[in-house]
């Protein structure tokens, strides 16, 4: 005999943009809207309750296959995601849109997050496992990823100043006020361009002058090869330049769990 399902019960939260957000709780159809977080959802077993995810929501492989693609980060298909009935939608700040965000919110529940330092991170894993009924699971990942970062603790004065590169043309990289900053001063580095805000554009001419010891080329968004490394060399050719996975600095959920341990081999 099937048992009759128990009807969600309402609570209202905050997410971290200071907004008040009722969600039945706990909820059963949740749509991501940003591919670090709908791996996050995965990671803490909610997976079956994940309806809808953006065509950027690559980890797990799965995630496309066994849900609705909903559009990309910053261009919602609107009548999929009304479609798929979610009783959740989670997104960001930073990666999607605002316009995109209060039209969905005007007819479901979104929960934002706002990131750009480790422990506002683990603030979200945190929030968002109890938010999606996994307050457990979320507590124990988020002290994993604390734990792992602490090992890497390193005096400011031996950090290598590097210049981190997220596109070509133009030339733009991360600087300060970016969680990728912040990655890489828990990492051991010094950022050749934090005087410069969040992700500026930058000539040839100001990396020359910033002089950093290593140039990091991230896989994404901009995918950075083997191909460009002679480019940046011949801009400071006493630096050490190369690749390196931008998931491991840019993406702030479960994928941190990997985080620590890659910086420490850059090291």
């Amino acid at each position: 005999m099937e048992l009759p399902l128990i009807p969600a019960l309402p609570l209202t939260v905050t997410d971290q943009m200071g907004r008040r957000v009722a969600v039945p709780f706990p909820p059963q159809r949740i749509v991501s809207l940003v591919p670090s977080q709908t791996e996050l959802l995965f990671d803490l077993g909610l997976g079956e309750k994940v309806v809808g995810v953006t065509k950027f929501c690559i980890h797990p492989a799965e995630a496309r296959s066994k849900t609705a693609v909903i559009g990309g980060t910053k261009n919602f298909d609107f009548e999929k995601i009304a479609a798929l009935q979610p009783d959740l939608i989670i997104g960001n700040k930073e990666e999607n849109y605002q316009a995109g965000i209060e039209q969905l919110a005007a007819d479901f529940p979104v929960w934002l997050s706002d990131i750009s330092n480790l422990p506002e991170a683990l603030d979200m894993i945190r929030r968002v496992g109890f938010i999606a009924g996994a307050k457990e699971r979320g507590e124990a990942l988020a002290a994993q990823i604390d734990a792992s970062f602490a090992e890497l603790a390193t005096p400011h004065s031996a950090a290598i100043p590097v210049a981190y590169f997220i596109w070509k043309k133009p030339y733009m990289v991360a600087a300060t006020g970016t969680f990728i900053d912040d990655m890489l001063r828990r990492a051991g580095f010094r950022n050749a361009l934090a005087g410069l805000s969040r992700y500026p554009e930058i000539t040839a001419e100001q990396l020359a002058a910033a002089a950093p010891q290593r140039i990091f080329l991230s896989s994404e968004p901009y995918p950075f090869g083997e191909k460009h490394l002679a480019e940046f060399q011949a801009i400071c050719p006493a630096a050490k330049v190369e690749i390196v996975d931008g998931e491991l600095f840019s993406w702030y959920g479960s994928r941190l769990r990997h985080s620590a341990a890659y910086f420490s081999q850059l090291r």
